[in-house]
């Protein structure tokens, strides 16, 4: 029997290779996020295929932060990133490291490239430098500081170390073509002079590397064999493969560029996120409207969920969008046989049927996933008064509504037909209580078919039902009008968010802790939000609604 070939994409392709041809004996990947704020969906993709890869070829996985910038770097972005990757199920053991652990390396080897006559300090302001740089279709020209001699930059370069020179006075820049066409080769800086304490080595250091020239010098020293990026590092891996060179490591890592994963109409980019934190338009990073890992898991995606949806979007060269529905589909197709199919009431009007005996209740057996038996049953209370939808009662119903009004029969969910009998108003006009009768010989499960009716309706028990705050979300831009305005602000979803005061909930769900998840039936999927919710005050995100404009090709 002929076996059946598994497609490969191409970075397993190029892996491949590199083993057969000895260029590598093992695989070391690693995720090497910058500490600046907190990790969001297309992070997950880049987590997800480095950890696979790893795991893929029996190798190794380093996580690292590239903290070598002390502006904009916090370890509250430290311990959430940590907290998000263990969530998704990476695990990097004892291999975690720190750019700037490696901070004397970087300074030696800077040292060096001057030695070598590859690298100089350049007294130009940013703006020369940028002017100096030249244009995609017009060569650089080169500096008037460029041809210092090796022994003026090495003593200029230490005195830029001990602090002698202020902020932005003078930068050290690799040394290599000003015509080149590709302008990151335009002899780029690689360190900057910032008088500022980081959060781990404290006021050591007045010098950073630039990203350009620490990244491949991070993973030359760990070892790394292939340094999977994403796109817009394409142009860059000349400078990648520069360093490394002259900077004389031993087997040097190979850069390899993917397409990134871009969602439609989701704020992703951190400086708008940290816009909407500030302006108090969310309550923090993990805000649920929020795409950012720690949001979706406050949300209730689940780990299996986000790995589902970055396996569909599969990994390629070419950029193309995801629809949000996809993401919804995963999270739905991963939690349907999972939970727990729950009664609870979110805009409620009270139902009393009347002829049921007051004082009375009874326990009706409920199975908790009509999909999943193994799930089994609950016990769910009973009685003469009971809270409904305010959808699933009018006065004056339009064709082809089969729910409660007057004279109509319905099969209240799990327990009778009841037919309604009639209404009460407030002062307002509002219905406030609907009556009904019910029928004792059709009880659910009672094998009673004598008639037929074609609403169904569910409910919970007035007496043992819990209050509760349920959170409904919808994306936070405004889909019809594109995610930004003209002037550059965020297009926001003036709806984004509805919050439910007043609802009810089965007593089963007395209990529910943070994390925890239902489907509420006809209604959604639902989390305990592990924020605001508490023991006497319970809240409820809701994950996802119940139907899906989502089709996947099986």
């Amino acid at each position: 029997m002929e076996e059946e070939k598994v497609s490969r994409h191409f970075i397993e392709q190029e892996i491949d290779k590199d083993l057969k041809e000895g260029v590598y004996n093992e695989v070391c990947t690693r995720f090497p996020p910058e500490p600046n704020g907190y990790l969001h969906i297309g992070h997950a993709k880049s987590i997800l295929l480095n950890y696979g890869l790893a795991k893929e070829y029996n190798g190794k996985f380093h996580m690292r932060f590239d903290d070598t910038n002390p502006v904009k770097e916090k370890n509250e972005f430290v311990e959430s990133i940590k907290s998000d990757i263990e969530w998704l199920g990476a695990d990097w053991g004892d291999q975690i490291f720190f750019a700037s652990d490696y901070f004397d390396k970087m300074y030696e080897t800077a040292v060096k490239l001057i030695k070598k006559g590859k690298a100089y300090v350049c007294d130009l302001s940013a703006d020369q430098i940028r002017e100096y740089r030249g244009t995609l279709t017009s060569p650089g020209k080169e500096s008037p500081y460029r041809n210092r001699s090796i022994e003026e930059n090495l003593d200029l370069f230490e005195r830029m170390k001990n602090g002698e020179f202020a902020d932005g006075e003078k930068v050290l820049r690799a040394k290599i073509d000003m015509s080149a066409s590709n302008i990151n080769m335009r002899d780029p800086v690689i360190y900057r002079i910032a008088h500022l304490s980081h959060q781990r080595t404290k006021d050591k250091w007045c010098i950073y590397p630039m990203y350009d020239f620490a990244h491949p010098i991070e993973d030359a020293i760990e070892h790394i064999t292939h340094s999977i990026c994403t796109l817009e590092f394409e142009d860059h891996r000349p400078l990648y493969d520069w360093v490394v060179k002259e900077g004389e490591f031993e087997n040097p890592p190979r850069q390899i560029e993917f397409a990134k994963l871009y969602l439609t109409n989701v704020i992703t980019g951190k400086r708008y996120i940290k816009k909407l934190v500030e302006d108090g338009i969310v309550d923090g990073w993990d805000d649920p409207r929020l795409v950012t890992i720690s949001a979706l898991k406050r949300r209730g995606f689940t780990p299996e969920s986000i790995k589902r949806f970055v396996e569909l979007c599969g990994v390629s060269k070419s950029q193309s969008s995801v629809d949000y529905a996809m993401l919804e589909y995963c999270i739905r197709e991963d939690l349907k046989l999972k939970k727990s199919r729950m009664l609870a009431v979110l805009d409620p009007i009270k139902l009393v049927i009347d002829n049921y005996p007051e004082g009375e209740y009874e326990e009706l057996d409920v199975d908790n996933n009509l999909e999943n038996p193994e799930l089994g049953k609950r016990k769910v209370p009973f009685g003469r008064e009971l809270y409904i939808e305010r959808e699933d009662f009018m006065e004056e119903p339009p064709k082809k509504y089969f729910r409660l009004f007057p004279g109509n029969e319905v099969r209240l969910m799990y327990a009778y037909f009841v037919t309604c009998t009639g209404f009460e108003k407030d002062e307002n006009g509002n219905i406030t209580v609907v009556h009904c009768t019910y029928d004792p010989e059709t009880k659910s499960g009672s094998g009673f078919n004598a008639r037929k009716v074609k609403g169904t309706i569910h409910w919970v028990p007035a007496q043992y039902a819990i209050k509760a705050e349920v959170r409904l979300y919808e994306n936070i831009v405004d889909e019809n009008k594109g995610k930004l305005n003209e002037d550059g602000s965020i297009n926001l979803n003036p709806n984004s968010l509805t919050v439910l005061k007043d609802c009810y909930v089965e007593p089963a769900l007395k209990d529910a802790k943070a994390y925890d998840s239902f489907q509420f039936v006809r209604k959604g999927y639902f989390c305990v939000d592990s924020k605001d919710s508490k023991e006497e005050h319970l809240v409820f995100n809701r994950i996802v609604s119940l139907k899906s404009s989502f089709k996947i090709n099986k």
